[in-house]
């Protein structure tokens, strides 16, 4: 998995709430079990019109925000159903971190397995944030996972706090698997003590 250790992206600006995850990848595209395409429909709905031409209106369809790195968001995004398609699509369109006052808990956790960085501030400062988020071309944040930091344009920070199995996983690039693979030897001698101890199980 990608680490995420220090990065610097253009933030786009979505202020609205309870962004669920049929908004972010609507169902028609939940055929594909592969990760990697869904970048294009993200947030398809509110992209693209009926005819298929681009909504010039949508955040992601403005030029200072065509390359948006990280996403300014609204109360309890990625709610509604555990798709892990949404964060997929995030991730495929270029999106490395999710800045919000809260997340729908699948949603979260999904965003850690695929190398997204969810990160939880408060109403005021998610307000500083967006405010920064909404300055076109300048709207650009520096965010230090080791740290735990988030810099502005600025130079104001604002700090988060992080889970710190998850930041561990983060900065070392580990999923899942490869979190248990490091275990191995300390799985292998659990095994042999209980095959010694408890041979009938």
């Amino acid at each position: 998995m990608e680490k995420f250790e220090k990065f610097t992206g253009v933030a786009a600006p979505l202020p609205i709430i309870n962004v669920d995850t049929d908004m972010i990848i609507p169902k028609q595209y939940l055929k594909t079990i592969k990760r990697t395409g869904l970048g294009t429909a993200l947030f398809s709905e509110m992209r693209y019109g009926d005819d298929g031409a681009e909504n010039p209106d949508f955040v992601l369809n403005r030029p200072a925000y065509r390359s948006a790195s990280i996403l300014v968001a609204g109360d309890n995004f990625g709610c509604g159903s555990s798709r892990e398609h949404a964060p997929w699509a995030l991730k495929d369109f270029g999106i490395r971190a999710v800045i919000s006052t809260s997340y729908a808990d699948i949603f979260y956790n999904n965003c850690f397995k695929n190398a997204i960085l969810p990160i939880v501030v408060s109403p005021e400062e998610l307000a500083l944030l967006m405010d920064d988020a909404e300055r076109g071309a300048n709207a650009t944040l520096s965010i230090d996972l080791e740290a735990q930091t988030i810099s502005g344009p600025d130079g104001g920070t604002i700090r988060f706090d992080i889970d710190p199995a998850r930041k561990t996983a983060l900065l070392d690039g580990l999923d899942d698997i490869a979190q248990t693979e490091k275990k191995a030897s300390q799985i292998d001698a659990f095994e042999q003590q209980m095959s010694q101890t408890r041979p009938w199980v």
